[in-house]
């Protein structure tokens, strides 16, 4: 009878055996984390900017011009310096768990390449965040740098996104599981929720919270900018509200129908938190939900067109070789 290794109860054990032993459930859960990271560090990116702690450290990559870590300055406060100092130790950690995702896709078995090759696409991406972020406090928090930092978060959503998916299916040939039309339709609302965030750059750029109170803002009327982002976000709602009509009118996968049904209840509270935000004069602690719900709706939005498809099984890992049978040496038979 064989043995069945039982558990570590210590979480560093479980987390190295994780990483270095990998099952197919425990990539998932790596990427997962990647996913959690990533839109973590969006909303700490909103806090950094409606408390105005842009240029809390002013240099890059140190905090200051001596030192790598907040000290004190008599022309930035400390509360300033620790809020920007934290969103950059948070880069860090969401690296770390990008290296252990690519660790693990390299180490499991069998390997993926597809795997590898999206896991790799994790800690390379948070490299280029890192550089980007250096360029918006040396060009003063730019309206363009700042939108551009902000965009790659999405980007590298999409990365982690694909891989928490992936990890938990095969690498058959895909298979549609509707019919173009609808395929197309997904495609296009994740266009659209990429338009809105895109617009959302803007108002942001355009409106009182751009990271520090002598920033340079975009010379757009802060009205009218707030209606091409609100109409794109109807349009988006419209889009999905007809996704989910087609998916219920056709023998649809039940998974996508739930995936539909998520983004239409994300979409009805991000509405409704920025027209309270807007009536309530953009209050800084709403602008950060807003923000964390906009890269909320970009993933479930991925997830719907992602749900329109299959790959088959996980592949299952190859069965240990037999273990030799005992050798036994017969006794010499008397003469």
């Amino acid at each position: 009878m064989v043995a069945v290794a039982e558990r570590s109860p210590n979480p560093l054990t479980r987390l190295r055996d994780a990483v270095w032993h990998p099952t197919p459930g425990s990539l998932r859960f790596l990427a997962l984390l990647g996913v959690i990271g990533n839109a973590l560090i969006v909303a700490t990116g909103g806090a950094v900017r409606v408390t105005k702690s842009g240029l809390g450290c002013p240099e890059w990559p140190r905090c200051t011009g001596d030192s790598l870590v907040p000290t004190h300055s008599a022309e930035h406060p400390a509360l300033n310096m620790s809020i920007e100092f934290g969103n950059r130790l948070l880069t860090f950690v969401v690296l770390g768990v990008g290296v252990l995702v690519f660790v693990a896709a390299v180490r499991l078995r069998p390997r993926r390449g597809s795997l590898v090759r999206w896991a790799l696409a994790q800690p390379m991406s948070v490299v280029a965040q890192a550089v980007i972020g250096g360029i918006v406090v040396l060009t003063d928090l730019h309206p363009a740098s700042v939108a551009l930092h902000f965009l790659v978060s999405p980007a590298l959503l999409v990365f982690c996104v694909i891989l928490w998916i992936r990890a938990g299916e095969g690498d058959a040939p895909s298979r549609a599981l509707a019919a173009p039309g609808v395929r197309r339709l997904a495609a296009a609302l994740v266009a659209a929720c990429g338009v809105v965030l895109v617009a959302g750059t803007v108002v942001t750029g355009t409106g009182p919270h751009a990271g520090d109170a002598d920033s340079r803002r975009w010379g757009f009327n802060i009205e009218d900018v707030t209606r091409v982002h609100s109409g794109l976000a109807w349009v988006t709602v419209a889009l999905t509200i007809l996704a989910a009509v087609v998916l219920h009118r056709t023998d649809a996968p039940p998974a996508a129908r739930r995936r539909v049904h998520e983004l239409i209840g994300l979409e009805l509270a991000q509405g409704a938190l920025g027209y309270v935000q807007y009536f309530m004069g953009v209050p800084g602690p709403l602008v950060v939900l807003h923000m964390l719900g906009a890269v909320l709706l970009w993933i479930a939005a991925w997830r719907l067109a992602l749900a329109l498809r299959d790959r088959g099984p996980v592949p299952s890992a190859p069965a240990p070789d037999p273990a030799p049978e005992p050798t036994t040496t017969e006794a010499p038979q008397p003469a």
